[in-house]
């Protein structure tokens, strides 16, 4: 909770303060190689038991070879318990050490992790061979659904948004990260 000072001087918190991990995205770019992408299809499968989507291009790009329509990768989305369990096993994997630069402006954090084998809990698949993916935790305060309704959508204020340094405090606090820059100071 951020801890606020009311007009007497003593701290006060407020439960709208709090931030929560609002989703975790599990992402892989196969590129045009449908074998690539049945692998990364099969690897988040095995890594969450839930069928992942297929990411469709949307643009022409002459030079890359991709029209409208290709599928290039895959991607899933995990809410709650399930994500929580999940960020603290893709982390170990990352041995809880991330960069400033893996944090946004907006609070949402961003890592890659090599090869999947480094995942506590799974194991090598021959069929899938040695592939990487790319997560992206999304963190948020109540009432953040204002943004999403269908009805009466609103922006959230900036002071209520999650910053950069509230994200890393809280990343700190719930998954023990630590920052690259202050294992460099340790050493």
């Amino acid at each position: 909770m951020i801890n606020a000072l009311d007009k007497d001087g003593f701290k006060m918190s407020s439960p709208m303060s709090e931030i929560k991990v609002g989703k975790l995205t599990l992402n892989i770019g196969a590129g045009k190689e449908p074998a690539n992408l049945d692998k990364g299809m099969l690897l988040l499968k095995n890594i969450t038991g839930i069928d992942p989507v297929k990411t469709i291009t949307q643009k022409r790009i002459a030079g890359w070879g991709l029209r409208p329509g290709l599928p290039i990768g895959c991607k899933l989305t995990l809410r709650r318990s399930e994500a929580q369990e999940l960020i603290g096993r893709l982390l170990a994997a990352r041995n809880n050490l991330l960069s400033r630069d893996n944090f946004d402006d907006d609070g949402n954090v961003s890592f890659g992790i090599h090869e999947y084998i480094d995942i506590p809990g799974v194991k090598y698949d021959h069929k899938i061979g040695i592939i990487g993916l790319q997560a992206s935790i999304t963190l948020e305060r109540p009432g953040f659904r204002v943004k999403r309704r269908k009805i009466l959508k609103r922006k959230i204020p900036s002071r209520h948004r999650v910053r950069k340094d509230a994200a890393v405090e809280f990343m700190k606090k719930s998954f023990s990260i630590k920052l690259s820059e202050e294992q460099e100071e340790e050493q």
